[in-house]
């Protein structure tokens, strides 16, 4: 199953509101969804965009790819950042353990038992 993090349309007519969802990359734009992330109202003062970053940056763990408006606004709330230099720091504590010397192994013999 391949998950997207994209955009669902649920505004009225030329008044448009996009909810940030989690979905099956199979399922229409507006059809079923896993779990709703956020919400975007473009024509709004300000823009207004809320998320969750917590479920935003688990979702990205897991291997969820954004689509292209999904990580333009992740990347302005500052979310694809947090994401990238998590990732970097698990690469660099992987390859630490990875080079790190063994510890040998010691045998420990039954005496007398």
């Amino acid at each position: 199953m391949a998950v997207a993090i994209r955009l669902t349309r649920v505004g009225r007519s030329k008044a448009p509101y996009y909810r940030l969802v989690v979905a099956d990359s199979r399922f229409p734009r507006d059809g079923r969804f896993i779990e709703i992330l956020g919400h975007y109202q473009p024509l709004h003062g300000d823009s207004q965009l809320k998320v969750n970053e917590e479920r935003a940056l688990h979702w990205l763990g897991v291997g969820a790819q954004p689509s292209d408006t999904a990580r333009s606004l992740l990347r302005k709330l500052g979310i694809m950042q947090k994401w990238h230099e998590a990732r970097a720091s698990q690469k660099k504590a992987h390859k630490a353990a990875k080079s790190a010397p063994e510890a040998p192994e010691t045998k420990v013999e039954n005496a007398g038992m």
